[in-house]
């Protein structure tokens, strides 16, 4: 039988994080696990904290009548209410449970949000590099993403974005951490962004929205706070998951939340739960909601990636790879040396077993990503291997 096109056309071009990934498993299983250095796939290898395990014994212990049935689509009240007092703090706003909707995961989250959103034809305009299931994300649901280069230092190019906004333009999407760059955008920027966005809004009759993708913010190192969205700009969603601060990507919990100033609040609110529902989702699972609602304190032991960060940081200082300083997240973007072609750069290290993800992945070629989120031991044991690496790609 046929395929759909635009899913042939996808599985010939699939994501270059997941096929590193898989061919470090057949390394892994030619090689010894202990031998391959693999850096390809930002899958955090630190159990969830204790808090979890103790939460999640007792609720599947307890196993009450109907605490495995549905729920009203959004999730359930008790828990929205739960996260919007987190989210309350962190965005430095005042909402309650109805501006929550329970997702599985980020990436759920945000095919809702576009499904919620997008007509035919409309624009989702995204920095350069950027996490690259954005674009099967946006044309799932008809839409078309503008890619825009972020300054030689990672941030926004503001002046660069305002030029690509027209009438066509539903939202600006970032995402802070940043994956690839581990960069953390300051509260100036982000108030920038939103003076030229409401500006844009007022000229044209339609405010685009502002979406941050933020499953990173719990992961920020040297005191540099993640500033906030929702109480920056009027039509903001931040889209979020546990899957990084409570290590539980495979669970896919994760949380929608809009700003309360949000223009016809209550309809956007009922289209996400409609989308939530249709979209197959039907509501993000029963026993994760629950359990993320007792834990909104908790998370991984982030000193523990920064010490990760400091040892590859040593390893890569030593070789001489240049690179972007990593402010949160669990990933170097390093430049390929020498100016080199990334794909090429790849290929050369995956013989000497160290796997990274190029950058044309992101939409940057020239560069290539590495995920520090394994044991510190690996990252030590992989100095020879990128030193032999090194000498032979300088030769």
């Amino acid at each position: 039988m046929p395929l759909a096109d635009a899913v042939r056309e996808a599985l010939g071009s699939q994501s270059m994080i997941r096929k590193m990934f898989e061919e470090g498993t057949l390394l892994k299983q030619q090689h010894g696990a202990h031998n391959v250095f693999d850096f390809s796939l930002g899958n955090p290898d630190l159990e969830p904290p204790p808090a979890f395990h103790e939460v999640f014994v007792k609720m599947a212990s307890e196993d009450e009548k109907g605490s495995h049935a549905y729920m009203p689509n959004g999730g359930y009240p008790h828990v929205r209410e739960a996260l919007a007092k987190k989210a309350s703090a962190e965005q430095q706003v005042n909402i309650d449970g109805s501006h929550i909707i329970m997702s599985c995961g980020a990436a759920g989250g945000l095919n809702v949000v576009f499904k919620s959103i997008l007509n035919p034809g409309d624009e989702v305009i995204v920095s350069r590099p950027y996490f690259m299931e954005y674009r099967p994300y946006v044309s799932n649901h008809g839409g078309k993403i503008v890619e825009v280069d972020a300054l030689d230092d990672f941030n926004l190019d503001v002046d660069a974005i305002k030029a690509k906004l027209n009438p066509k333009t539903a939202a600006v999407l970032i995402n802070s951490p940043h994956n690839p760059t581990g960069k953390i955008y300051p509260p100036e920027l982000i108030a920038h962004l939103a003076q030229v966005m409401e500006a844009h809004g007022r000229a044209s009759g339609r405010m685009p929205y502002l979406i941050s993708d933020e499953p990173y913010r719990e992961i920020a190192y040297d005191g540099i706070a993640v500033p906030p969205i929702l109480s920056a700009y009027k039509e903001s969603l931040v889209v979020t998951s546990y899957s990084k601060s409570l290590s539980l990507p495979g669970e896919r919990i994760g949380y929608i939340a809009l700003g309360p100033e949000a223009e016809d609040k209550q309809n956007l609110i009922g289209a996400l739960i409609y989308a939530t529902r249709i979209l197959g989702y039907v509501n993000a699972p029963a026993l994760m909601q629950r359990i993320v609602a007792e834990l909104v304190s908790a998370r991984v032991d982030v000193d523990i990636y920064a010490r990760r960060r400091g040892a590859f940081a040593k390893v890569l200082d030593q070789v001489g790879i240049r690179y972007s300083k990593a402010e949160g997240a669990f990933y170097y973007f390093c430049q390929v040396p020498s100016g080199g072609d990334d794909l090429a750069f790849a290929e050369h290290l995956k013989k000497h077993l160290i796997l990274g993800v190029p950058g044309s992945g992101f939409g940057k070629p020239g560069w290539i990503r590495f995920a520090y989120c394994v044991d510190e031991k690996i990252i030590e044991a992989s100095g020879p291997a990128f030193q032999k690496a090194m000498e032979e790609w300088g030769k």
